[in-house]
């Protein structure tokens, strides 16, 4: 039976738990990667556990799709008993299902228990969203950053620009290429080489229609024009996803992969999918940070049991559970040293494993450019070398 369309109050959080107990939430989220699929399956059974609630893991490639989907039903007059309870999200899609009145209202995620522990001074973009201010409209659940990966035993020296990446493509034919957008991890490379190019990376922050796209995207474009005959397959064919990127490199086909997920290239190590030559590095210049968010449409069914779930995953016991190498590798959103002791424990006998870049290492991370970019970044790459 179809729930109310009125949201809980997470300020009276007993009640929530009350509501939540024997709902079942379909969380829509990407399948494309083993272990993800199994922390969620992990998440699943921990709140079914402890609160009483049935989580399903609907199996999604495309957020996009989902957003589509929560859209019709608004179209159609559906506010209540929708198909989508909780989806992970970020970047252009909030932004499209903020812009688009898609999301449950009020803002909530600030007001969760476990949003106590987040930490927002040191780490902002929990709360902004490709510069788009959440406005507690989705719970941030794990921190983001591109981290490139390389085979030291057949690499001495990686290249650390996108000048010096093109360089050494050239003399390494073959040896490159990164997933086919709009994958996620393939238009953040987009992004990533175009903040390197651009003459005022400042202009990304502002909507692309403030901007002259063609004269700002031009020198990622003459780039992409250099660097794809002299790629994998020679720019002609793209790995779909992070996955089969990091395969490439696993069967000595390339040499250089990425992946938004700092511990990457130690979880795969763990895993024994790559040699333990594998290393990880960015960018002098620093490499792409953001946070990744999990949001309530408007209709949810369950969307007390979305509060929970969502609440649980900003847990110090699922946040740090998430952080092994062996289990995801993907670092917390959370406040660790303001943690308490038994919980500091949690992440302090987490061992990061030899090929994760420390902190100090990892730098600041770079602002996530306005979302529009990465549409606009998205379609002209598709009707440049998409009909390939």
């Amino acid at each position: 039976m179809a729930r109310a369309a009125g949201a809980p109050d997470p300020g009276d959080w007993q009640a929530v738990l009350e509501d939540a107990r024997g709902e079942t939430v379909y969380f829509n989220a990407w399948a494309g990667e083993a272990r993800i699929n199994d922390f969620i399956a992990w998440v699943g059974r921990r709140v079914k556990e402890d609160y009483g609630v049935t989580l399903v893991h609907v199996k999604i490639d495309d957020a996009a799709a989902v957003v589509s989907r929560v859209l019709a039903e608004k179209t159609a007059g559906k506010t209540d008993g929708g198909s989508v309870d909780l989806i992970w999200i970020n970047g252009e899609n909030f932004a499209a299902m903020k812009r688009q009145d898609l999301l449950m209202t009020p803002g909530w995620a600030d007001r969760l228990p476990n949003f106590s522990n987040v930490d927002v001074e040191g780490k902002p973009t929990v709360v902004t969203d490709f510069t788009v201010p959440t406005d507690g409209l989705e719970a941030p659940w794990g921190m983001a950053q591109l981290v490139f990966y390389y085979d030291s035993a057949r690499l001495a020296e990686p290249p650390r620009s996108p000048a010096e990446l093109l360089e050494w493509a050239k003399k390494n034919p073959g040896r490159f290429t990164y997933p086919q957008p709009p994958d996620f991890t393939g238009s953040t490379f987009l992004k990533q080489a175009l903040i390197g190019l651009v003459d005022d990376p400042a202009v990304l922050q502002k909507p692309v229609e403030d901007a002259d796209f063609d004269k700002v995207a031009a020198p990622l474009f003459a780039f992409l024009d250099d660097l794809h005959p002299v790629m994998w397959r020679s720019g002609r064919a793209f790995p779909q996803n992070a996955s089969a990127l990091r395969q490439l490199i696993a069967d000595g086909e390339t040499d250089i992969a990425f992946s938004f997920t700092q511990s990457e290239a130690s979880s795969a190590i763990a895993r024994g999918e790559l040699p333990e030559s594998v290393r990880s590095f960015v960018f002098t210049d620093g490499t792409i940070g953001n946070t990744h968010f999990v949001a309530i449409p408007f209709n949810a069914n369950a969307k007390a049991g979305a509060l929970v779930v969502a609440n649980f995953l900003m847990s110090p016991e699922a946040q740090a559970e998430k952080q092994k190498p062996e289990v995801w590798g993907d670092f917390t959103v959370l406040d660790v040293a303001g943690l308490d002791a038994g919980d500091r424990t949690l992440f302090e006998d987490i061992d990061l494993g030899v090929a994760t870049l420390s902190p100090a290492d990892l730098g600041t991370a770079l602002p996530e450019p306005h979302p529009s970019w990465m549409v606009r970044l998205e379609e002209a790459w598709t009707e440049r070398y998409g009909a390939q």
